[in-house]
Order: C-alpha cells, then structure tokens, then sequence
C-alpha cells in the first residue's frame, strides 16, 4: 500500500476529490430477468409469503433474525414493523410481476460515501437462478453509478457458508472476521464482512453483465461461462 505523508513526514490517506453520495429514490431498478422494487406491503406480502412458504425445511430463516412465518398476517406485522423506514430501505424482487424475494440497502451512509446490502431472503422460486444475481447487480449499478457511493457492503453470520460463497462469485473482497458482533436468537454471531469499492466495480459490473447475457446460456438455461471465470478473464 503507497503511503502519502503530510508536512510532519506522518503517513495520512491520500486526498480525495469526491461528492457525498446521492440519495436513494423511491423508485423501482428494470433489469432483463426481474424488477427491484420498493417493498409495498399490501401489493407484496401475499406473493412473498405463498413464495416464502415453499421453503418446507425453514432452512432459508437459520441465518436471518426471524423465524419461519405460519400466515400471511405475521408477515404482514413484521413489515409494518420492521421494513417500513427508510433505512434499512427494503425493497422486493420481482420477476413477472411476482413478489419472490426481499433485499435491502442498509447503513446507508451518503457523507461517507458506504452502504450495505442485506437482509437478503431469496425464496426458492429466485435462488440460484439468473434473476438473483441480477437482483444484486442492480443494487450495487444503483449504489455506485446512480448515486455515487464509494463502497458496496455484504455482511453476514460466518457460519453461513451459502452467503459467504455467493459473496465470493459476485466479486467481493473478504475484509475480516468481527468476533461476537451480534446476539440473535439467543446464540452468537460472528459476522463475516465483505466490500466492493469503486475502484473494482468497473470489472466486476462487466463481468456481471457478460453473464447475465443471454448469449451465456444455452437453450436449457444452463451458463456456459462461470462468472468466476469471466471476471477472472477480465481482471
């Protein structure tokens, strides 16, 4: 790492010609395989709760603060309660009009130019299908293009292997392990932190959209190319 040094001969980080991010609009993010859009809670709940529901097991609420929820009208409180402020700014992810996963900026800290994306519940109608990647790719398109952000944030419970891994394929760096962050569900959480900067961002959104193309899958919708391998290509 280069080191700049002030009139002391001291090391100090080096200057910075940037603006504070913009806001975040209260409006919707058009990809080619799904919609993020702001959560509406009487248009959404009822297609999140019947898409939420088909995970049998309960397995995608391990690592989130809530548990499974038994009817429509629970989901419904727990948004009224906890996804209606601006931040965290929840948000739905929609593919054909159908409400099947929850995502949200958070921390969201315009002078410092960071934010976050979590309380990612992808139901199993979105997982490990184009349009989460794209749900994604849109968030962090929205952060760094449209409104200026320096720093896109993925955090999550290091124990949760299927997020960790989808942080590494989407391009993030691993930072390091915060011991006892949080307490959540009345066991402990270290959490895993991961980050893209604006720096890295023009390869890894290129990459993002060599494989979301359509020209990456077959006529079976398998990829040809891993995004792993096209950002390495790039890199």
């Amino acid at each position: 790492m280069s080191q700049h040094l002030n009139s002391l001969g001291q090391p100090v980080g080096e200057s910075v010609a940037w603006k504070p991010a913009r806001p975040l609009p209260n409006r919707a993010m058009q990809g080619r395989y799904c919609c993020v859009e702001p959560l509406d809670i009487n248009r959404h709940a009822p297609d999140l709760f019947a898409a939420f529901s088909l995970d049998k097991t309960g397995a995608n609420y391990t690592y989130l603060s809530t548990d499974p929820f038994e009817t429509e009208a629970e989901l419904r409180d727990w948004m009224r309660e906890s996804c209606a402020g601006d931040d965290p700014f929840f948000h739905s992810i929609t593919v054909d009009g159908r409400a099947v996963g929850l995502a949200s900026f958070m921390r969201i800290k315009p002078a410092e130019g960071v934010i976050e994306a979590g309380n990612i519940h992808f139901s199993p109608l979105l997982q490990r299908r184009p349009a989460a990647t794209e749900a994604v790719y849109l968030m962090m398109a929205r952060a760094f293009d449209e409104l200026g952000y320096r720093r896109f944030e993925w955090k999550c419970d290091a124990l949760n292997a299927p997020s960790r891994k989808a942080a590494a394929r989407l391009g993030f760096t691993y930072e390091g392990l915060f011991r006892q962050a949080l307490v959540y569900k009345g066991r402990n959480r270290d959490t895993a932190w991961y980050s893209v900067i604006d720096a890295e961002w023009p390869v890894i959104k290129a990459a993002l959209e060599t494989w979301l193309s359509p020209d990456n899958f077959d006529k079976g919708g398998t990829q040809k190319q891993k995004l792993e391998s096209i950002r390495k290509s790039m890199a």
